[in-house]
């Protein structure tokens, strides 16, 4: 299926998605069941160790002594979990700014507010064993999104260009499989699948800072709701710095707090402290330059319309000026 096609799918069945949670879990139940006497913030998260701040956050009490109740709710896809702040589902959402950018299409008053993780080292590039030269690609395999913009940044990179290169679009646990069965060539994806691939034959042939391109995650809102909630958030985001300065210090216990939430074995969380650097800081200037050649990929792959308002949706020094400490 289509990526355009998937995409309008998704849309279209979002309201009876977040309606009913299917393809999502509160972690921390109904407001009634946190501190009623703090003011509730549901936040969109996925279900792998690259949110391990948001659990720590909130297995620790961070959230508690910033004076706010948070809510995490889990999606399987990051993206999911965005789109939930188109209907409200959520006041907040964390995911990375690929997916995030492919989506203002639809969220156009969706702000990112800061950067808490990046890294050149968590995506890798995965091969069949066969391919000696990245020529030899004919096929990739690829998850919307992040996975697909760096395989084809991957391609670039090469001096192969993407239109020859047939993209297959699945889910990231299945996307081993098929490479290991020869369905497609190669694929570019977050851990463990590099690592679960290799272990099925497969080979890691590159990390993704290695052809210069790394991802950023972001936290987001609405405008709508930052109008009136920007002090709410500055105490989000305080907590959450706290919780990726403890992921940073104490290895050990965001890789308990991260299995709590998600039920993933705690070697993977120690693995990606080593890879991603958990770190709350602002969006920049450059980054939102950065930005701009993801816009780019959406609008000339005709996923978007019309180029992505990245300069508008992403708010340069936000955390400084609200949150700093």
């Amino acid at each position: 299926m289509s990526w355009r096609k998937r995409a309008s799918l998704s849309i279209a069945g979002l309201a009876l998605l977040t309606g009913c949670t299917a393809g999502s879990t509160d972690s921390a139940g109904s407001p009634a069941q946190g501190n009623a006497s703090l003011p509730h913030v549901r936040i969109s998260v996925g279900i792998d160790q690259a949110y391990a701040p948001f659990f720590v956050a909130k297995n620790q009490g961070l959230f508690h002594q910033q004076g706010v109740d948070v809510e995490l709710v889990r999606y399987a896809v990051g993206g999911d979990g965005v789109d939930a702040l188109a209907t409200g589902q959520v006041q907040m959402a964390a995911s990375s700014e690929v997916t995030s950018i492919g989506q203002l299409g639809h969220i156009p008053d969706l702000r990112a507010l800061l950067v808490y993780e990046q890294s050149g080292d968590y995506l890798k590039v995965v091969t069949r064993p066969e391919i000696t030269d990245p020529a030899q690609i004919r096929t990739m395999a690829v998850v919307p999104g992040l996975s697909e913009v760096s395989a084809v940044k991957f391609l670039q990179a090469k001096g192969i260009d993407p239109a020859g290169v047939r993209m297959v679009t699945a889910g990231a646990a299945e996307i081993p499989t098929l490479v290991r069965r020869g369905d497609a060539d190669a694929y570019v994806l977050w851990e463990p699948w590099p690592t679960k691939g290799a272990d099925q034959g497969n080979k890691i042939v590159s990390t993704t800072g290695q052809y210069g391109w790394k991802y950023t995650h972001w936290l987001m809102t609405k405008e709508s709701w930052l109008r009136d909630n920007e002090q709410l958030a500055g105490k989000v985001a305080r907590a959450l710095a706290q919780g990726a300065d403890r992921v940073r210090s104490d290895p050990n216990t965001a890789a308990a707090d991260t299995q709590k939430e998600t039920k993933i074995p705690p070697e993977q969380t120690l693995n990606a402290v080593k890879q991603i650097d958990f770190r709350v800081r602002d969006i920049t200037a450059e980054d939102v330059r950065a930005y701009d050649s993801v816009a780019q990929f959406y609008l000339d792959r005709g996923v978007a319309k019309s180029k992505p308002d990245v300069s508008r949706a992403a708010l340069i020094g936000w955390y400084s000026r609200n949150a700093g400490q």
